[in-house]
């Protein structure tokens, strides 16, 4: 069988009210993890988060729209950021991706324990407004897709289900990484979603069954057996990062001539890293003179 990229896909039943999203992120997050330098457990947590964004950014209508989802849990991971835009790119950090704790009781990667318990996911959404939309909710379990899942019904009142999963390989590696949002629109019934409340509880954890090569597709097939479902978009989804040298000298400008100059007597030059992608950017004494006097 061919290696399965990453993707994800929309499909929608209008008759019974249901929009499905799924998707395979584990190229994805494992680009993060390498990127990061992540412990197993910094890695299925950012995971999470970066696969949420990378479907929430499939629900966005334009080019150029953009979504944030930012966890603050006061646990060892420190902050956690995942960015996606309309096409399926998407990137992130986190404070200490470095930090990692022993598996949880259940013998699992303890996510909830690295991300924290007391905190906020905030979700901004920029949609080339004004301002853009902000939405606030405190952390129910500092899982992820808990989080979001409250996200859903308390800031844009929509039921939905949520399930996020990365599972790291003994190397460290992650094997499979992927998720689903199954969001119930205005005119369902309770008992659809009593239906697929009793149907996702069936099914395997979503990292086993995308181990076990089942795609994006299928995933939504298996929470939703019998339902007209027509599928709307297939998108690949990936890690990437838009910055430049360009984008790194408007930090400089930001800070304003005085502050770099001082910092150039200090340490004769100035060096810059993304924090989405690592990557360094090293500016001299005469770079510093030519943006200045270009601006």
């Amino acid at each position: 069988m061919t290696e399965m990229k990453d993707y994800m896909v929309r499909a929608i039943d209008e008759d019974a009210g249901i929009l499905a999203f799924a998707a395979r992120t584990t190229e994805m997050v494992e680009k993060a993890r390498t990127t990061h330098g992540c412990s197993p457990t910094a890695t299925a947590a950012l995971g999470r988060l970066l696969t949420a964004a990378a479907m929430m950014g499939s629900m966005l209508k334009d080019e150029g729209d953009t979504v944030t989802l930012r966890v603050d849990g006061g646990g060892p991971a420190g902050t956690l950021l995942a960015f996606s835009d309309f096409r399926g790119n998407v990137k992130g950090y986190m404070g200490n991706p470095s930090a990692d704790l022993p598996l949880n009781e259940k013998g699992k990667l303890d996510v909830s324990g690295i991300v924290g318990r007391e905190g906020t996911l905030t979700v901004i959404k920029d949609l080339g407004l004004k301002e853009p939309y902000v939405g606030q909710v405190p952390l129910v379990s500092g899982e992820i897709a808990e989080d979001i899942t409250y996200y859903f019904a308390r800031s844009e009142q929509v039921p939905s289900a949520v399930s996020l999963g990365v599972l790291v390989d003994r190397d460290q590696r992650v094997k499979a990484a992927g998720g689903f949002i199954i969001q119930l629109l205005p005119g369902s019934t309770e008992e659809t979603a009593v239906f697929i409340e009793e149907k996702i509880k069936g099914i395997k954890p979503v990292t086993e069954l995308l181990d076990e090569k089942n795609s994006p597709e299928d995933l939504i097939n298996l929470i939703l057996p019998g339902f007209k479902l027509k599928f709307l978009a297939r998108q690949p989804v990936s890690y990437r990062c838009s910055c430049s040298r360009e984008r790194l000298e408007s930090v400089l400008l930001n800070l304003g001539r005085g502050e770099v100059e001082e910092i150039l007597k200090a340490q004769q030059r100035i060096e810059l890293v993304c924090q989405y992608c690592r990557e360094r950017y090293e500016f001299t004494g005469e770079d510093v003179r030519r943006i200045f006097d270009n601006a």
